[in-house]
This record gives structure tokens, C-alpha cells and sequence, in this order.
């Protein structure tokens, strides 16, 4: 089988990962992590792509950014925008995918953008979460909430398929489907010796 999806177990890791998955599944705070135990550099996505009053950057801007970021020799990546998937897919090792149920997701995703509303919480370039605009259930393009219902399923669908893709047999996929799963993997994730 070309690509591989290793079992939540799977201790062994690169040292340029990738963590991808649905809309507050947790990929910065385990890319955080991960990076903080390895020793590596932190790459979150948003951070490179949002600039100030929620424009996106242009896409080359955004492609240089990510271009310089994974120059360093080991990094961890958290998100899943398919504009630097050219970049950098092919110099990741393990690409580990956080595929937790929807009600878990939209439950957090809930209670994490009333917390950084009620706190004026700022993210990246001075953007700040609008608690209100999430709840406008009817524009996908303002409501994380329905971003992340609409993108649930097909997102698993084209990860699924990705993981058996040739292009990207180099790389070991790990697939988690629960928090303990998340934890339990996390827990025994150690570097590849060199």
C-alpha cells in the first residue's frame, strides 16, 4: 500500500511534521508541543496567512513565509492550507492527523471563540475573534461554526484519500480519532535517532 496510516501507537517520529485536521481539533496546541519536545521550530499557518483586519495575504507573500519558515532543519507544522501543500509535503516525514468527531469540534470551537471574544484575546496581526459573526450560521465565510460543519466530512474524505496517495508514500501517517488517542500518541512520540 503506498502511504502508510500507522496506528495510534506508533512511537517513532521525524523530525518535520505536520499536523493537520478539522477546525479546533487541537493541531497548534499538539504542534506546540510536539515542537517544544523535540526542540524544533513552531510553524502555525494562520499566523503566516492572516494579516491585519482578517485579510489574507497575498499567496506568494504567504508561500515566501512558509518558504523561509521550513528552511530550518526540524519543524512542526499546524494547519492545512492547500495553497503550500507543494512546499511543504514533500520535505515532511510524518504528517499526523487529528480526526476527532464533529460534535467534540464544534463543542470546542464553540467554547473556545466565546472565551477569546469575552477576553479580546488577540491572535495574529492584531485580529481578534467576533464571537457574534461565528453565529451567523447562514455565511460560511464569517461563522467558523458553519466553516467547520461544512468542511467536516469532505476534509475526511480527501485525508483519507491522501494517505493512500503514491505522491506521498515518504511520508508515515498517523491518524488519531479521540483525545486519548491524541494523548496516548503524544505520550510515547519520540524523535527518529539520527
Amino acid at each position: 500500500m503506498a502511504g502508510h496510516a500507522r496506528g495510534f501507537m506508533e512511537s517513532s517520529i521525524g523530525r518535520r511534521i505536520i499536523i493537520i485536521g478539522n477546525s479546533n481539533s487541537g493541531k497548534s496546541t499538539l504542534a506546540e508541543r510536539l515542537a517544544a519536545r523535540l526542540n524544533a521550530s513552531f510553524i502555525e499557518l494562520d499566523a503566516l496567512h492572516w494579516e491585519p483586519n482578517w485579510t489574507p495575504a497575498q499567496p506568494e507573500v504567504f508561500r515566501e513565509r512558509v518558504r523561509q519558515a521550513i528552511s530550518a532543519d526540524s519543524w512542526v507544522i499546524a494547519g492545512n492550507y492547500s495553497k503550500q501543500v507543494d512546499l511543504s509535503w514533500p520535505m515532511a516525514d510524518t504528517i499526523v492527523w487529528l480526526d476527532l468527531p464533529l460534535h467534540l469540534v464544534l463543542r470546542r470551537c464553540i467554547s473556545r471563540t466565546w472565551r477569546r471574544f469575552r477576553g479580546q484575546q488577540e491572535l495574529w496581526n492584531g485580529n481578534r475573534e467576533d464571537f457574534w459573526e461565528h453565529l451567523m450560521l447562514w455565511n460560511p465565510d464569517k461563522s467558523l461554526i458553519s466553516f467547520t460543519v461544512r468542511h467536516h466530512f469532505a476534509r475526511r474524505k480527501r485525508n483519507l484519500a491522501i494517505m493512500h496517495d503514491p505522491q506521498w508514500s515518504h511520508i508515515n501517517f498517523v491518524h488519531l480519532r479521540s483525545v486519548t488517542e491524541v494523548e496516548a500518541w503524544f505520550d510515547r512520540a519520540t524523535p527518529h535517532a539520527t
